[in-house]
């Protein structure tokens, strides 16, 4: 209902917007990129209210940059690029998303026989498919070609690691919670705005040569409105269990859900100012979510480093004197032309994750253990007592009954 609401909010105020400044000519342009970045928003949150299509996205970003590939296949006839580029494509995809199904559907996988198979030999049989387009490829070599051909073979592997891999990420995240997911993506469109706007009202220093119009006034405004808008929404999500618990697949019910126990870091949390902030502020403590100072640390990264995401896609359309990947987005250029401070940003929030958040998931330790068999199921159910009895947790009479059985 909130996620419907926020869609009516911004389609609204795009209509808002483009009646105040259609009639404005000089600001032609910043009108246009306005209304398609609130469309986009509302675009951002329907994706959420329908659920992940990620998939879809990395095909189209897969597509705008083998485009420009296929350029050169078109002038040069190099054989079979472009239908081993969407092989690869498919193969890759086949092993992410096969993890990805081994480690959050264990449930299902156990109760089909077809799916065991898949799963127990998933990596081998990935393994298979990349090696029959390996040779494809080495077969389709023309003579005249070769360098020309390994350059586009490298081409596409090295958007597979830029697109796949990194999207890939991005659907880990989701499954951490949903507040992983939307918080990193809508902080990187933040400062996105933010430092347009800096920059459209302020703007006069130039930051880097890749892209003329950034300058160093957008980026240290969108710095610090990023940071603003981070800790704002981190506090309004981190309120709501269905944004904080980890998307977990219920087999009974044959679909995800997101409840649980709230963790420390979701937690409301008092903290005391140190002894001179108290003196300024003259507040001695501050009430506050602890993801809201990871929310810090992750505007941080959004708004210093992710730009470095567009400054490269910058250079790499330069070097191919392409203004935009793709028109797909009146204004805005291609998918990837949105995308690519995001998957800097998804690589970042994921080793963020994993190094400092992640703890274990008992639902993933459940998993395995239903995987093995019985044998070694009851192994495991006695070595879990013995180390419960010793340490004094299993009650005596559950002993009693666990000894009996």
């Amino acid at each position: 209902m909130c996620i419907c609401l926020l869609m009516c909010i911004c389609v609204y105020l795009s209509v808002l917007m483009c009646i105040c400044l259609c009639c404005v000519s000089r600001w032609k342009n910043w009108w246009i990129r306005g209304v398609l970045s609130l469309a986009m928003i509302s675009g951002f949150f329907m994706v959420i209210y329908l659920g992940p299509i990620m998939l879809i996205l990395v095909i189209k970003c897969f597509q705008e940059i083998i485009d420009i590939g296929y350029r050169v296949y078109h002038s040069y006839e190099l054989p079979w690029f472009r239908t081993l580029s969407w092989y690869f494509l498919i193969c890759v995809n086949y092993f992410f998303y096969g993890e990805t199904l081994a480690e959050y559907f264990g449930a299902l996988v156990q109760r089909e026989d077809s799916l065991q198979f898949l799963v127990r030999y998933h990596r081998f049989i990935s393994f298979t498919l990349y090696l029959a387009g390996f040779c494809m490829f080495v077969l389709s070599l023309v003579k005249k070609h070769y360098r020309l051909q390994f350059y586009m073979f490298a081409w596409t592997h090295v958007t597979l690691l830029i697109v796949v891999t990194q999207s890939h990420l991005v659907i880990q995240n989701l499954f951490e919670g949903m507040i992983w997911f939307i918080v990193p993506i809508s902080i990187v469109i933040c400062n996105d705005i933010m430092a347009y706007l800096f920059g459209f009202f302020f703007g006069r220093t130039p930051l880097i040569k890749l892209s003329p119009k950034k300058t160093w006034e957008g980026f240290i405004g969108g710095f610090f409105g990023t940071l603003v808008c981070g800790f704002v929404l981190a506090y309004l999500l981190a309120q709501f269990q269905y944004f904080v618990c980890p998307v977990e697949y219920n087999s009974e019910t044959n679909r995800f859900t997101a409840d649980c126990e709230p963790s420390d870091i979701f937690v409301m949390q008092q903290y005391t100012f140190p002894f001179a902030v108290q003196n300024i502020l003259t507040w001695k403590t501050v009430n506050l979510y602890p993801y809201q100072i990871h929310s810090v640390v992750l505007s941080t990264f959004a708004s210093l480093i992710g730009p470095f995401g567009g400054f490269f896609a910058s250079g790499f359309k330069r070097a191919f004197q392409i203004k935009d990947f793709a028109d797909t987005i009146p204004g805005h250029g291609g998918i990837m032309d949105r995308f690519d401070c995001q998957y800097l940003m998804a690589t970042f929030t994921h080793v963020y994750i994993a190094s400092f958040i992640r703890g274990p998931n008992p639902s993933k330790v459940l998993q395995q253990l239903l995987v093995l068999q019985p044998e070694q199921q009851l192994s495991i159910f006695n070595a879990m007592r013995d180390r419960l009895r010793d340490r004094g947790i299993l009650p005596p009479a559950a002993i009693l009954e666990a000894a009996l059985l």
